[in-house]
């Protein structure tokens, strides 16, 4: 009975999720097909899409400073370190080999996730200087705040028994007390152990995720000291370097790289992670299709062979 209805909480969690996923993914779709009969719908969805320096300065209606982005992360660094540290605890205190591996790859799942926002909460504060004028439209705030909440707990949906394990972990805290919870012990090579014995597709998901977090790092650092001199914060000119030399948002790639490392790392077997991935990659092309017109329109001589976001194909 209690085997059923895991299996029934794992079901609706991951079917609530997966509906979320699809309904942000769908209008995006419909918004990349090429159609006159759906271009006021298309003219809607990308208006969502607009912020910072392709975003009319006169347009503030339903729209927030793009200095918000760094409320993206202040909640995806807090959420995940959140999950990341129950789901630690769960996996140190399983016995089940077979369980155990599972929630040990959603630890490491986390891992991953935790270097990506608290690298880009970094870079939001210390890198990135948004113009004042600088706004974004409030549904891709939203947006962004659910994505942040969704994509971690997406990461470890897969094991309902850390959810249960969770609330309990709380019900105990606030009944008993601080001083009456039963304390965990944890082995150290018990925790670095697991970590190191994931699977080679886990490592290959590593390796393809930590290559697309390195240019994205280094793209950011591009798109960073172009506004370095203030004076010049309105001013625009087309950065070079890194995968700058193919595409005109090579951060949005590297952004797409991530997340299919975290799919490979993931084994390729769950269905909201695929969709988690679909996701990205939809919204960023969205994004990506709007900076290059941007870029076309504001430069003559822009470089012919840039594309908008994967080089020779789109």
């Amino acid at each position: 009975m209690i085997e059923v209805n895991n299996l029934t909480e794992l079901g609706l969690r991951s079917g609530l999720l997966r509906l979320a996923w699809m309904a942000g993914i769908f209008p995006i779709l419909i918004a990349l097909i090429p159609s006159f009969s759906l271009h006021s719908f298309c003219q809607i969805i990308s208006g969502f899409a607009h912020r910072g320096k392709i975003m009319q300065s006169s347009s503030t209606r339903f729209t927030v400073p793009q200095k918000f982005f760094g409320h993206f992360y202040v909640v995806a660094v807090v959420w995940t370190t959140l999950l990341l540290v129950v789901t630690w605890c769960y996996a140190n205190q399983l016995r089940s080999t077979n369980l155990q591996s599972k929630v040990w790859q959603s630890v490491f799942l986390l891992l991953l996730m935790d270097a990506q926002v608290l690298r880009r909460l970094f870079e939001t504060i210390f890198i990135f200087k948004y113009s004042p004028s600088a706004r974004m439209h409030i549904f891709g705030y939203l947006t962004g705040l659910f994505f942040y909440t969704a994509a971690p707990l997406s990461l470890c949906c897969t094991s309902p028994e850390v959810f249960k394990f969770a609330t309990n972990w709380i019900e105990e805290f606030i009944v008993k007390g601080k001083n009456q919870m039963p304390s965990t012990k944890f082995n150290e090579w018990g925790i670095i152990i697991p970590l190191i014995r994931q699977r080679w597709y886990t490592w290959i998901g590593a390796g393809l995720f930590s290559w697309g977090w390195v240019h994205q790092r280094r793209c950011h650092a591009i798109l960073g000291m172009l506004r370095e001199n203030k004076t010049q914060a309105e001013a625009y000119v087309v950065p070079e370097g890194d995968w700058f030399n193919y595409v005109s948002s090579p951060h949005y790639l590297a952004e797409i790289v991530i997340y299919g490392g975290l799919l490979v790392a993931s084994g390729c077997t769950d269905f909201t992670i695929w969709l988690l991935f679909a996701f990205v990659v939809a919204n960023l092309s969205l994004a990506a299709a709007e900076t290059h017109r941007w870029y076309l329109q504001k430069f003559d001589d822009y470089p012919s062979h840039r594309l908008a976001i994967i080089p020779f194909v789109y």
